[in-house]
């Protein structure tokens, strides 16, 4: 169980959803929080409602100086959390080039940003912990979607290869792969979403991961096991199936 008094964690994307549900659980455990997100009055209204210190630092991960500015301002942390993204529901029917590029931009291109504004001083200092959100979507291509499912695929490649290069360097690498979250980018869905769950149950997993060493929690876990077994298939079988 890890000792969260006192520890300063960075949650960009923390405005609302999973994002804000995870800054009250950590702040109940004792954790400082810096919250980021473009709009400053859902933060501030995010801040008064926890039980704990916190500090508002409205940022555009897009923008790589204002981030590397907002790192600069966070100062000393023991933590980053990279929830920020955005969804809309398309593939190649009726592709969306605009849409497509801010889905790069802020799912992948900002956590990127974010690694590249902590990372030195967390290896300067030997210690830290990084949680990237990532998706059961990363785990194959899927209809309707391709986009998106980009980002995440990216999302879990980019925590892989964090997780081997800092291996035993004090720097604690974790992701989350989460199913369907009930929040304004999956009311953008019209259809069944097999699993739904609210934000702060989500939540509530993603803080027992943090507590652990494990490096990546998909859930829920009955729903996880179609897309992770879904690996194994041939390619034949997996296009049949999920086209």
């Amino acid at each position: 169980m890890t000792d969260w008094q006192g520890k300063t964690y960075w949650l960009i994307g923390a405005s609302e959803g999973l994002g804000a549900a995870l800054a009250k659980q950590l702040s109940k455990a004792g954790v400082r929080v810096i919250l980021s997100a473009r709009s400053e009055d859902a933060l501030t209204r995010l801040a008064n409602d926890l039980p704990g210190p916190s500090r508002v630092l409205p940022v555009d991960v897009t923008d790589s100086t204002a981030l590397r500015r907002a790192a600069e301002e966070a100062g000393e942390i023991d933590g980053l959390v990279y929830l920020a993204a955005t969804y809309w529901p398309f593939g190649a029917e009726g592709w969306d080039a605009d849409k497509a590029e801010t889905m790069a931009d802020v799912n992948f291109g900002g956590a990127m940003r974010a690694i590249g504004a902590v990372l030195p001083g967390m290896q300067a200092r030997g210690t830290g912990h990084i949680l990237l959100t990532g998706s059961l979507t990363a785990y194959g291509g899927l209809p309707g979607a391709a986009p998106y499912v980009a980002t995440k695929a990216g999302i879990m490649a980019l925590a892989e290869s964090l997780r081997c290069d800092l291996q035993g360097s004090g720097i604690k690498v974790q992701l989350i792969n989460p199913g369907y979250i009930r929040t304004r980018l999956t009311d953008k869905n019209d259809f069944a979403m097999p699993g739904i769950m609210e934000p702060e149950e989500a939540a509530r997993i993603t803080f027992e991961h943090m507590n652990t060493n494990g490096f990546c929690r998909p859930f829920p876990t009955w729903f996880s096991l179609v897309f992770r077994g879904a690996r194994f298939l041939p390619d034949w079988l997996y296009f049949r199936l999920f086209a």
